[in-house]
Formats: structure tokens, sequence, C-alpha cells
């Protein structure tokens, strides 16, 4: 028995990559979805976008979802929007999922264990480069997480890395890396698919979302 597992992250209130993303996963028959995080959010032009359509796609697709740090209701987040609507969504939305999946113990959050919204697994220099001590030092960060598979998002950063006896996946923003990924287990395999007619960019915004220090935090 095999199992694919559809990844999708940052969709932050663009629907047209989201809509793309699914019908590819329909068109490769995933067995299961998973968001990390960020659904809401700036949007691709940081002007007001409606966010409801997003969550009808997730639910219609029973997408497992963990929360992000867009993921909170505010009105003034989400103005002139059905608030009942999105506080119990956002509110539901757990902040990270641990499941088992053919046998591996796959751990789900949207920046970094064992729930943070933000931070984040930054690896790449901007030309998509590892940093590789940024690799051993988060290798060393996560050796007691109790997974076989980390599948984060947050950073912007097209992701697939074995740190030590975890394989970690981040499949980058659906609208800003132009990128959904598909795990297929139990063979442990990746693979990226490319999104509004773009090459996936590995990495998005390194500027604004990359931290100095060295270290994990």
């Amino acid at each position: 028995m095999s199992t694919k597992i559809g990844l999708i992250s940052d969709t932050h209130s663009t629907l047209a990559p989201l809509q793309e993303a699914l019908a590819i996963f329909k068109r490769e028959q995933v067995d299961i979805i998973i968001c990390a995080g960020d659904i809401a959010g700036y949007g691709e032009q940081k002007i007001e976008h409606d966010v409801e359509p997003l969550i009808d796609l997730l639910e219609e697709h029973d997408c497992l979802m963990v929360s992000g740090n867009h993921d909170h209701w505010s009105e003034e987040d989400h103005p002139n929007q059905n608030k009942e609507r999105l506080e119990t969504f956002f509110d539901a939305l757990p902040s990270h999922l641990e499941i088992n999946i053919e046998g591996q113990r796959i751990y789900v959050v949207h920046s970094s264990p064992p729930d943070e919204e933000h931070g984040g697994i930054k690896l790449l220099d901007p030309e998509g480069e590892v940093y590789q001590d940024r690799k051993a030092s988060w290798t060393s960060e996560l050796k007691d997480l109790n997974a076989d598979i980390l599948i984060v998002g947050h950073t912007h950063q097209i992701l697939c890395e074995q740190l030590g006896d975890i394989l970690l996946i981040n499949p980058g923003s659906t609208v800003f890396n132009h990128n959904c990924s598909i795990l297929s287990l139990p063979d442990m395999q990746v693979e990226h698919f490319a999104l509004s007619n773009k090459e996936p960019i590995k990495v998005w915004n390194w500027g604004m979302l990359f931290h100095a220090k060295k270290t994990p935090h």
C-alpha cells in the first residue's frame, strides 16, 4: 500500500494558486491534503482579500490544517467579512498535528515545534543553497522530536532536507513560491509542482524573512 499526501502552505488569501494546487492533487490522486498554516493574510497585492472562498475549498477537500501567525481572527484583518464564520474557523485550527501514516510519524506545525508560529526553520541563503551550519544546528535542535517527518511553512522557503532521523519538508507558499508538493509514503519521496505558470522560487523575500542569527531561534 502507498499513500500520497498533498502539501500546501501560506496561501495568504490568494485563491487561484490554491485552486490550481487542488487540481494537481486531484490529477495525481492524492489521499490526504495537509496545509501548514497562513491560510489568511496579506495577499499578493497586500490589499483586502476575501478568505472565505479559501476556507470553503480547504474544508470541501477535507484538508488537515494548522494555525499560522496570520490565522487569527480580527475585524481589522478581515473587514466586511463573515465575523462569526471566520472566528469559528480560526479558533478551531490546532497549533500542530501529530499523525501516523504508513508507519511514519508526521508532525505538522506552521513555524517550528512544538507549536511556534513565528521564527521558523530558515536553512536557505538568497540563492536557495543550504547553510550547512544552520542545518547542523537544527538537526541538533530537533533530535528529540518524536517524528520521522516534520512539515512546516512560514519561511517561504521550499525545503526537503534530511535532518538526522527527521525528513524536513516545507512546500513553500502557493502564492509567493508558486509551489505545492506531494509526499509519497512509504518511500519518502517528495515531488514539487509549479503553480501559476511560473517556475517555483526556492526562497521568496529572503531579506524580510531571514534572521541573521546563526542559531535556530
